[in-house]
């Protein structure tokens, strides 16, 4: 599935400090830190599936990836925000 129905589908999560979050993020997105994601998993549970995980550079969200997939979530690393942000402005 191609990155823009992904987003259309599921649901944008932010894996960013508030702070960086504030600084500017996805409309709707899901602010939910990297170091939060183990003790927010029913939170997380609770969310449209897939997840589209977002943070600055791809990084942090490839390691929310690992994570998540590992505890059996259907989540996909979308790298950084700002380019997840340019897939969700066209839906």
């Amino acid at each position: 599935m191609e990155m823009k129905e992904l987003i259309k589908n599921g649901t944008v999560v932010d894996v960013r400090t508030p702070a960086e979050f504030a600084g500017g993020h996805v409309n709707n997105a899901v602010n939910i830190p990297l170091q939060e994601l183990a003790q927010r998993l029913d939170e997380l549970r609770s969310l449209k599936q897939p997840l589209v995980l977002c943070c600055a550079s791809g990084g942090r969200s490839g390691m929310a990836d690992q994570m998540l997939s590992a505890q059996g979530f259907d989540c996909v690393n979308g790298g950084g925000w700002l380019e997840v942000n340019y897939y969700a402005n066209q839906i």
